[in-house]
């Protein structure tokens, strides 16, 4: 498709198609190194084939976590680094990033004691798999161990079955103990991504979305803009390959072949159920299932998501939430809530997508390393570093070791630090109700005091280019949701790299998410957005057809003949 507006990224790429860096992937691996290496200072260009913060990073189970089973792998290594950027993550993002109480239903005591050791040394997968209170036990207190951070989450606590039921009733009355410890949840993972890129904007980096590479002239990158169709050339003196589980595919688009990679699928649904809602009491519930899969239960913005499926999954292949996963989260959730109902019809979006770890042959999913590695080659007489596995919690941390790599090559000294630097929004917000309160009080200047509320919460201190943005125009709220306003969707568009209609309604937004969608709705945004991008009547009819085809096929959305009006 064609837009009637020219993209302005793509042309700043195409008037400077020389950078000391270019960046492969947009994910919030590669945002993160971008954002690393524009605050040095360095030239840095970063494409991504689809939408920011989609693929691999837009199928998270919305969690920042240090991940205890790791230790069961012996990753000590990333469950320190892990849990050290969880903290960060809290102070440095604190509008996106959440403590999260987590409770685990242990239903034995000894069970898994006898074959933890061998699935320590062996990664293989025993005939025993539930891990009981003992397991839990120590597991949890080496997780306190590396927690140690000026109190940043409570320790963890071990309650018995009577205390377990009477703090969550709902809960499967067969269980013996319940072990409750914090991590954190991340609210909006695709704001939180697009915060980090638009802070290396912000310090002078480039990039554009929906330009792929796909292939080599002359030592240099041939690049496609999947809008036009129009092809290009940029060149780097480095090349940084961060396209997750697409990394050996892009490699070979390159004629660098590579074998790194071997991905598994998570799946998740989310469901509108009060009773599941109230029965979790505002907690995660994790936990491991009886096949050995960890899966979670988890109260987010007045839903309840479910998942996560582990299994080998193909790169090439589309990845989508099948009926069978439906029917393995409903069993789980009968085994941890047996009195709470849950069915098909409660199911508001769905989605699935491929972790991007490292090839791991005959090694069970559920053992393959979440550690990351940087593997060196070459492209065209340039440095080619490929980023193997990645985790959303370490973001940061491995964005500074690759830029650290590159500076080396570079021969240049690293000027600043990201440790304990805010990322976008989380930039001066309140995080007390009387600080949010004088915020908000502050800045209700041309906007009602309960819409620079709503503000805030969606975009953080960002939220103050918004309300100069809608400054007197908050009474025109959509017609198909009070959620938005006319003013506020083009603010949006106008300045997020917007080029899709679903790009707004799936990482924009939590409209899709939280299943606030109708086709009226659709219809409506494309009016909206068409406008702002200047979008033709046939462009804007293409539109609609994807975005009901995307969240048709990909998400388990379900759209009437009549559309309704949302009204939440």
């Amino acid at each position: 498709m064609t837009t009637s507006t020219p993209r302005t990224d793509v042309v700043s790429l195409t008037e400077h198609p020389h950078s000391q860096v270019l960046v492969i992937g947009g994910g919030i691996n590669g945002a993160a190194t971008f954002r690393e290496l524009a605050l040095q200072g360095v030239d840095v260009t970063l494409i991504e084939r689809s939408d920011y913060i989609s693929g691999a990073s837009a199928a998270s189970s919305h969690m920042i976590h240090g991940g205890i089973r790791y230790l069961e792998n012996g990753e000590f290594r990333l469950v320190r680094e892990a849990v050290q950027e969880r903290n960060r993550l809290l102070k440095t993002a604190p509008h996106y990033v959440k403590p999260l109480q987590t409770t685990i239903p242990i239903f034995s005591t000894f069970s898994g004691v006898a074959a933890a050791p061998l699935r320590f040394l062996t990664h293989k997968q025993s005939s025993t798999t539930e891990r009981g209170a003992l397991l839990i036990k120590v597991g949890l207190i080496l997780y306190d161990s590396f927690s140690r951070d000026g109190g940043s989450v409570p320790r963890h606590q071990f309650h018995g079955r009577r205390k377990s039921l009477a703090d969550q009733p709902a809960l499967n009355p067969d269980l013996k103990y319940t072990a409750t410890y914090y991590d954190a949840a991340m609210v909006n993972p695709e704001r939180l991504g697009l915060d980090v890129l638009l802070d290396g904007v912000a310090a002078g980096g480039r990039s554009a979305n929906y330009v792929e590479a796909v292939g080599s002239v002359d030592g240099g990158v041939l690049v496609r803009d999947r809008v036009t169709g129009d092809e290009f050339v940029l060149t780097a003196d480095v090349i940084v390959n961060t396209s997750g589980p697409w990394t050996d595919l892009t490699n070979d688009a390159l004629g660098a072949p590579t074998k790194f990679m071997g991905g598994t699928k998570g799946s998740h649904i989310v469901l509108d159920n009060p009773e599941l809602f109230a029965a979790t009491k505002g907690r995660e519930l994790f936990f491991e299932n009886d096949d050995g899969r960890i899966v979670l239960i988890y109260p987010i913005k007045g839903r309840v998501l479910v998942g996560t499926t582990d299994m080998d999954a193909d790169p090439r292949d589309p990845m989508i939430e099948t009926d069978d996963d439906t029917e393995y989260f409903f069993n789980l959730v009968s085994h941890v809530f047996p009195d709470v109902a849950v069915d098909r019809s409660q199911i508001v979006f769905t989605y699935a997508g491929i972790r991007p770890l490292p090839r791991h042959d005959d090694e069970a999913p559920g053992f393959v390393s979440r550690d990351y590695r940087i593997e060196k080659g070459s492209f065209g007489g340039s440095p080619l570093l490929s980023l193997v596995g990645g985790k959303w919690t370490t973001f940061r941390a491995l964005g500074e070791h690759m830029t650290n790599e590159v500076l080396a090559i570079l021969k240049r000294e690293r000027t600043a630090s990201t440790t304990t630097l805010s990322i976008g929004g989380g930039a001066g917000f309140p995080t007390t109700e009387p600080t949010r309160n004088a915020w908000i009080h502050a800045n209700a200047v041309g906007v009602s005091r309960s819409c620079v509320a709503e503000l805030l919460t969606r975009y953080g201190t960002r939220a103050t280019k918004f309300i100069s943005a809608i400054a007197g125009t908050e009474d025109a709220a959509l017609k198909t949701t009070a959620l938005y306003t006319t003013a506020e969707l083009d603010h949006l568009v106008r300045t997020e790299s917007v080029v899709h209609l679903d790009d707004v309604l799936l990482r924009r937004t939590d409209l899709a998410f939280t299943g606030a969608v109708t086709a009226a709705m659709i219809e409506e945004l494309a009016d909206v957005v068409g406008a702002s991008l200047g979008w033709t009547g046939e462009q804007r009819a293409a539109e609609v057809a994807a975005t009901r085809e995307t969240l048709t096929t990909l998400h388990g959305q379900v759209f009437a003949d009549e559309p309704s009006v949302v009204t939440q």
